[in-house]
């Protein structure tokens, strides 16, 4: 009789996270780059060495989760603190295989609202040190735009 294992995906992905001591742990240097117009940077403009203007860089560890991020570039950007303001993040990546970035949407929070993916971590999201991170900002008065990610068929 053979054994047979019934752990599923989402089984592996509910581990719980190791916790981190930030007393203890020196905090990484994440490179953030943002748009006010909603959309994500392209991936050219982080081909052959660039990257965009609009760089933030902060110190946090990989336990951050996208609602702690979010308060901080609020501190930066006063227009972002008002209440409905969108945030999308995405991970950009290097891939070995094409010798170029790839971007993976991680998820989104809301300014003044709770949300599903406000306590996502950049852990939980295989971020690796010497990924960047991007982040779109849509103001209240504009919804997100859909992208070919989020179509809606």
């Amino acid at each position: 009789m053979a054994l047979e294992s019934r752990i599923t995906q989402e089984e592996i992905k509910k581990e719980p996270e190791k916790p981190i001591d930030r007393e203890k742990t020196c905090p990484l240097l994440l490179r953030v780059f943002t748009t006010n117009s909603g959309r994500h940077h392209r991936v050219d403009d982080f081909a052959r060495g660039n990257v965009p203007s609009s760089e933030l860089q902060i110190y946090t560890w990989m336990d951050a989760t996208l609602k702690e991020l979010t308060s901080l570039v609020k501190e930066v950007y006063p227009e972002a603190r008002k209440k409905g303001t969108h945030f999308s993040f995405a991970i950009v990546y290097p891939d070995p295989k094409r010798q170029a970035y790839r971007v993976k949407d991680i998820g989104s929070t809301v300014s003044g609202r709770k949300g599903v993916d406000d306590s996502m971590t950049l852990q939980s999201q295989r971020f690796q040190i010497g990924d960047y991170l991007d982040i779109a900002i849509t103001p209240p008065n504009r919804a997100p735009p859909l992208n070919a990610r989020m179509r809606p068929f």
